[in-house]
């Protein structure tokens, strides 16, 4: 079996009068993510680990912010498409395993419904769809509310 893993990282800006999307769903807050498409940094994370693990460039390759196309679009269009050209290319996805960092608002009553959203995007069960959140314990631009930060690693195979 051929097994590959890739990472990715994502951070967008938080500003009023956007709205907050992660991992596929609209988040209730006063501060949303500032962004071409639709700035789910979540998703981005997952769409570029997925894309390094195959060898295939990054979400910006495939998905350029100067495009039209792209504007505001949602992000669970660019892991379907980022999961299709894996699919064609021969991969399967594994896993993905992902963290969140920013301050507010909570993330935990939100991660089985995000589970529920992303996995069936990449052909998997919702139990290989790992998401954590954590805080920046106040310091930096996490800290200060300024923007939101994600990680993720894929693991995909043939």
């Amino acid at each position: 079996m051929n097994i590959r893993v890739g990472q990715g990282v994502d951070v967008h800006q938080l500003a009023e009068g956007y709205d907050l999307w992660l991992g596929g769903l609209k988040i209730p807050h006063h501060k949303g993510a500032v962004g071409h498409s639709d700035a789910d940094v979540l998703i981005h994370a997952i769409c570029d680990a997925l894309l390094g693990a195959a060898n295939l460039r990054d979400i910006g390759y495939h998905f350029p912010d100067t495009s039209s196309e792209f504007k505001g679009i949602d992000s669970k269009i660019l892991l379907r498409r980022v999961t299709d050209l894996l699919f064609e290319k021969g991969w399967k996805v594994g896993n993905v395993d992902t963290t969140l960092i920013l301050e507010q608002p909570k993330i935990k009553p939100y991660i089985e419904q995000m589970q529920e959203t992303l996995a069936p995007l990449m052909g998997i069960e919702t139990d290989a769809v790992s998401i954590k959140a954590t805080t920046n314990e106040t310091m930096g631009y996490v800290g200060r509310q300024e923007g939101v930060l994600a990680f993720a690693t894929a693991l995909i195979y043939r």
